[in-house]
Parts: structure tokens; sequence; C-alpha cells
């Protein structure tokens, strides 16, 4: 054996007892969670308390660092970069696997994070105009399935989530809809009021009180699980028979490689903070329900995520590249 290879085995025999205080004592300064969005969206409002929630229970500052940019890419690029050692770590939503089966990404979103927790999921709501002489889903795929016209949908932009959901739904009925993309959900909303597209799969906070006003018709949600107090209409599912479920999701994730008691612990300090009434009033505010869930079961959930919206965007031939 060489000299090199000797005091190679010994630094890490020396590095091993260092390395597992370091993860017993975890965390042994603040932690940095990484958001890469701008302040003010659903991101904030899943985390901002979530974090005031952790402080508490760890005992160190647990700080929101908001880094938006090129669709949440660039957040979620530093924090695959980061030390896997639980300091650094990322809240995101359905926009993290929308983004990877749409654009080229500098990490591998299948490989190069670790799956710390499902923080929350919402259904999403079909909306339609008003104009539109029709009450309920079935109404609107029949008048898609009529033909002689095409129907147009807003998004808040190519690859997002509103689009892509409209996608699968078209996939799933096998029908083609006209996609109108816009600068964000208010521009695309009004347009909506106004009859200029004909109908728009968007979320709670967006169409709310157009649909409290009567501004709006809301057809169905995308699937189960809504909130108590939101407005009533079956899902796609049971109004039309279609195997169409999806919803936004948010959850937590930290570096690939991260040690198991740092997940364990992690883990823990996050179900607990869900469980906040606090928490889960903002989350329904959103629409959205508080979950408490294991690593693997995220990890199952974010792999059949990433494994799913790259089908629909191979399918439709959809890429923002």
């Amino acid at each position: 054996m060489t000299t090199i290879a000797r005091r190679s085995i010994l630094a890490a025999t020396l590095a091993a007892p260092a390395l597992a205080q370091a993860q017993d004592n975890w965390p042994n300064r603040p932690v940095r969670i990484i958001i890469p969005a701008a302040p003010g969206g659903s991101n904030d409002a899943v985390g901002r308390p979530l974090a005031e929630r952790m402080q508490q229970i760890l005992g160190q500052p647990v700080v929101i660092d908001n880094r938006a940019g090129a669709g949440g890419v660039i957040g979620a690029n530093e924090v695959a970069r980061a030390r896997p050692d639980g300091h650094t770590l990322m809240i995101h939503s359905s926009s993290f696997a929308t983004a990877s089966a749409v654009q080229r990404t500098p990490y591998d979103a299948t490989k190069d994070f670790t799956a710390v927790a499902l923080l929350a999921v919402a259904p999403m709501l079909i909306v339609a105009a008003p104009q539109l002489p029709i009450t309920d889903m079935n109404g609107l795929l029949a008048m898609a399935r009529a033909g002689g016209r095409t129907l147009d949908y807003g998004s808040s932009g190519p690859g997002g989530i509103n689009h892509m959901a409209t996608e699968l739904l078209a996939q799933t009925a096998g029908l083609q809809f006209q996609h109108v993309p816009y600068r964000g959900m208010g521009p695309a909303m009004t347009d909506l009021v106004a009859g200029n597209v004909q109908f728009i799969v968007t979320s709670l906070p967006s169409a709310g009180g157009l649909i409290r006003d009567n501004r709006v018709k809301l057809l169905a949600w995308t699937q189960e699980g809504r909130p108590p107090g939101t407005p009533d209409a079956p899902t796609v599912k049971q109004a039309t028979g279609l195997d169409f479920e999806m919803g936004i999701w948010w959850g937590m994730m930290a570096p690939a490689g991260l040690p198991p008691a740092v997940l364990a612990r992690l883990s823990a300090a996050v179900n607990e903070g869900m469980s906040d009434t606090r928490l889960v009033t903002n989350l329904a505010g959103e629409g959205a329900v508080a979950q408490t869930r294991s690593p693997e079961y995220f990890h199952d959930y974010l792999q059949n995520e990433l494994a799913r919206w790259r089908r629909v965007a191979a399918t439709g031939r959809i890429s923002v590249d």
C-alpha cells in the first residue's frame, strides 16, 4: 500500500467520528430554505410560516431565501450543488416537475435531490367564460368534440402548470385545444371574463373571487381533496368518467446524499410544523391541504410526478428551450 493510500484511509478514519457527531448535532448553525420564486407567491405562503415553526422546533434560525429565475431552475440548481448537511434546503412546487419536463436543467431532477417531505396538495379548478353556453364539464367536452371550432384556453405561460394540466386533459380526452399563453394568471383571467378564451385550468386563489361573483363558471375540480368551504363542483373524473386526476403540490427537498440521521430529524420537524393550526389555515386560503408524509412517500410521489409530466411534454411536443 502506498503512503498516499495509507494517509487517505487514516484521514477517512479520523473524519468519520466528526461527521457522525455533526449529524447527531444537526442543526448546529442557521438553516437556509431556498424558495426558487419571487416573494409573495404560494411557495412563500407555505414556506414562511413553516420556517417560523421549524425555528421553534429546532432551536436554530431558519431563514427563507427567495432565488427566482428561469422558472425555478436557478434556485433549484443552487440547492443541487450545496453541501448535503441539512443546512441548505428547498421548498418547491409542481413547477419543479414541469420545468424538468419542458426545458434543459443544469441538474438531474431525479437524482440530484433528497425528497424530504410532501408539504401540501391542492386540486385545481376548471373554469369557463361566462358567455359559453354550457354549465358543466361534459358540456365543455361536447363542444370541443362537435367540431367547427377549437376551444382556446389561457395559461400563465408556456410550460407552466396551467398549460401542462390542460395538455394532460386534452391527451386524456383525445382532444385538441388551442393554447393562449399570458404573462401571468391576472391577464389570463381578465380575458376569460371577457370571453376572449373559453376556459382555464387554474388555482383557487386565481379564480375564487370570480366564481363567488358569478363572473366565471366553475365546471369541475381536477381531483378530490379540496379544503372545507371551497366552491362545490364534481371532479373531472366524477363528472365525465375520464381517468384524469392532477393537482398542485408543494414539497421540501435537500441536496442528494443527505445523511439518514439528518433526514429523519428534519422530516420529523417538518411534519410537526405542518400540523400547526395557523399554517393549516393559511393553506386552506390557497385551496390546499397540509400533508404529514414520510420521505419515502414523497420520494415515490415526486418520481411519479417527474415521469408523468415528461410523458405529457413528449406526447404534446412541448418545449421552452
